[in-house]
C-alpha cells in the first residue's frame, strides 16, 4: 500500500474534527477525497502529512509509520496545500533550485529542468513567481511538489479559482502524474472527480460515508427515477399527461425524451403498455446514472439525518 490509514481521529476539546477513520491507497491510485466544508478532509490530509498530529491511530506511507519516522515518511510524499505558500520575490527557477537544495537532490540542475518540462514551465522560468497568472503559480506548486520524485501526491484544491482554460491544463497535468505516482486530490468540482479519479471517498461529520469506485458510486440513483425514453417517431409532450406516475418531461430533441419517475417504480411494463395503446414502438429506454454532484448531496445530506 502506499497509504494506510488505520483508525484515526483528531480532537480540539470535545469537538472531533475526524472521528475513527480508516482507508488505504494502492500505487497508482488518483483518490477523489471530498467532503462538505468542515467535513474533516483538510485535517485527514494534514495528518496524512504529518503536519497535524492525531489522537489516535496509525498512518503509514509507503509502508513507514509517520508517527514514528516522519522524516523517512515524509521524504515519499509531495504536498500543495489549498493555499500554495510560495516565495513571489523569487525567480521560478531560483525557487526550485532552493526547493531541491532543501531535498538535498543530487544533480539539482537536472532535476530542476525536468520538472519544467514537465509542468510547462519552461516558458516561464526566468520570471518572477508574483508575475505569474495563477494557473502558473499552481503549476510551481506543483513542481515544488514532485521535485524530490515522490511516490505519493496530496493536492489540497489544487483547481481552486482557476479559469475553464487553466482548470483544463492542471487538470491534465494531474491525470498525467497520476500515471505514475499516487495521487490524493481534494477537490468541490464534481467534474474534477469524474475525469480525474479512480476511486472516491466522502467524508462528512468526520466520518466516511462512502469508499467506492467512481463507476460504483455513478450507479447510485436517487429516491426519483430518471429515464431516457426514445420513440420511433416524433411526440409532443401532451403525450405524457395521462401518465399519473411521471413528475417531470424534458425533450432532449429528435425522439428521445428525459423522464422523471415520482414513484421510483419499474415502470418499464407501464410505459410499453403506454406506448403500444399510442401505435408507437419504444428504441430505446435506459436509467439515467447520477451525477457525482448529486450523488454527494444525497450521502451527505443522508449523513446529516
Amino acid at each position: 500500500m502506499s497509504v494506510e490509514v488505520k483508525g484515526i481521529s483528531k480532537s480540539y476539546g470535545a469537538q472531533f474534527a475526524v472521528d475513527d477513520i480508516s482507508f488505504s491507497i494502492l500505487p497508482g491510485e488518483v483518490l477523489g477525497f471530498l467532503g462538505p466544508n468542515g467535513a474533516g478532509k483538510s485535517t485527514t490530509m494534514k495528518m496524512i502529512t504529518g503536519y497535524l498530529v492525531p489522537n489516535d491511530g496509525e498512518i503509514k506511507i509507503c509502508g513507514i509509520d509517520i508517527l514514528l519516522d516522519d522524516i523517512a515518511a515524509k521524504k515519499k510524499i509531495g504536498y500543495l496545500p489549498e493555499s500554495n505558500p510560495l516565495y513571489k520575490d523569487m525567480f521560478v527557477r531560483e525557487y526550485l533550485y532552493f526547493m531541491a537544495s532543501i531535498h538535498k537532490i543530487e544533480n539539482p540542475e537536472k532535476r530542476v529542468n525536468e520538472v519544467l518540462a514537465e509542468t510547462g514551465l519552461l516558458p516561464e522560468s526566468r520570471k518572477k513567481i508574483s508575475e505569474l497568472s495563477k494557473g502558473y503559480k499552481q503549476r510551481v506548486g506543483l513542481a515544488q511538489a514532485i521535485l524530490h520524485n515522490p511516490e505519493v501526491l496530496i493536492l489540497d484544491e489544487p483547481t481552486s479559482g482557476l479559469d475553464p482554460n487553466q482548470l483544463v491544463e492542471i487538470r491534465n497535468l494531474i491525470k498525467q502524474l497520476g500515471q505514475t505516482k499516487t495521487v490524493i486530490l481534494s477537490t468541490h468540482i464534481m467534474q474534477e472527480v469524474q475525469a480525474m479519479c479512480s476511486r472516491v471517498i466522502i467524508i462528512n461529520n468526520g466520518k466516511i460515508i462512502a469508499n467506492d469506485s467512481v463507476e460504483k458510486l455513478s450507479s447510485i440513483q436517487d429516491d426519483i427515477s430518471e429515464l431516457i425514453l426514445e420513440f420511433d417517431k416524433e411526440v409532443s409532450k401532451d403525450i405524457f399527461k395521462s401518465l399519473s406516475y411521471i413528475k417531470r418531461v424534458n425533450h432532449l430533441g429528435g425522439n428521445r425524451w428525459e423522464i422523471q419517475i415520482e414513484d421510483a417504480l419499474d415502470r418499464r411494463k407501464d410505459l410499453a403498455e403506454f406506448a403500444h395503446s399510442n401505435n408507437l414502438v419504444i428504441l430505446e429506454i435506459t436509467k439515467k446514472q447520477g451525477t457525482m454532484e448529486s450523488i454527494f448531496q444525497k450521502l451527505t445530506q443522508k449523513s446529516n439525518n
